[in-house]
C-alpha cells in the first residue's frame, strides 16, 4: 500500500506505512535489490524480514530514490550517501521513518495495548506521575515511553537509565501536539522537543536536534 501517514516539521520529513504486503511484494517495490541482498540475508524469521523491507522501501518512498542505509558501532543508522540524517522503528503492523538534511533525528512508534501498565515502573519516574493522571492513562504511558525511546535515538550515550536520566514535563496527552523532555545524563542537560501523534493502533513521537 501506499505511505499511510506523513508528517512535516520545517525540514523533518516523517512517513508512517502500515505493513500488509508480504515479503516477496516488498522485494518487488525495489529496482535495485541488489544493494539489499546482504543485509536481507542475515534473517530467517519472516516476521523480521517484513520490518525490514518495508523500513526500506518507506525510505525510498521518501527519499524518491533507493538508499541503502548503514550502521554505525553503537548501532545508529546512518545513509551511506549522507544525504540525510535518518531514524526509524517499526510495531506491530506499522513502520516509521524520519528524515533531516542537517539534523540529528529520532522516531519511535509503540503499539497501543495495556502491557505499558505493567512495566511503568521501568520508565515513569515519580516527578511524572501528573502528566500521566491528567489524560488518557494508557496514551500517556505510552507516549511516555516512546518519547524516551526518542530521545535516547538522539542522545550519543548509551548508558542512559530511562527513570533517572530522562524526564518527560507534565502535558495533558491529546491526539497530537508537543511537549518537552528533559535529560539528566549530560552536563548540557539537554531539552528536547517531542511531536507525537496517537492512533487507535499506536503512539508515535518524534524530534530533532535544533
Amino acid at each position: 500500500m501506499p505511505i499511510y501517514r506523513t508528517y512535516k516539521q520545517g525540514d523533518l520529513v516523517v512517513g508512517v506505512w502500515k505493513v500488509d504486503e508480504t515479503v516477496e511484494q516488498l522485494r518487488s517495490m525495489f529496482h535495485q535489490f541488489s544493494i539489499y541482498e546482504d543485509g536481507f540475508m542475515r534473517f530467517s524469521a519472516e516476521k523480521r524480514k517484513q520490518e525490514w523491507l518495508a523500513i526500506r522501501v518507506l525510505l525510498k518512498e521518501l527519499c524518491g530514490e533507493e538508499k541503502k542505509i548503514a550502521y554505525l558501532p553503537s548501532g545508529k543508522p546512518y545513509l551511506e550517501d549522507g544525504s540525510a540524517f535518518v531514524s526509524f522503528s517499526h510495531t506491530s503492523g506499522y513502520v516509521a521513518v524520519a528524515l533531516h538534511p542537517s539534523a540529528e533525528v529520532g522516531i519511535d512508534i509503540e503499539q497501543y495495548g495495556t502491557r505499558v501498565q505493567r512495566v511503568a515502573s521501568r520508565f515513569i519516574r515519580e516527578d511524572e506521575r501528573v502528566s500521566i493522571e491528567s489524560g488518557d492513562e494508557i496514551y500517556g504511558l505510552l507516549l511516555h515511553w516512546s518519547a524516551k525511546e526518542t530521545m535516547f535515538k538522539l542522545m550519543k550515550d548509551n548508558a542512559v537509565d530511562f527513570v533517572d536520566h530522562l524526564r518527560i514535563m507534565p502535558f495533558i496527552p491529546q491526539k497530537s501536539g508537543t511537549f518537552e523532555g528533559r535529560e539528566y545524563r549530560s552536563e548540557q542537560k539537554q531539552k528536547f522537543l517531542i511531536h507525537y501523534n496517537t492512533h487507535p493502533d499506536y503512539v508515535l513521537t518524534f524530534a530533532f536536534l535544533e
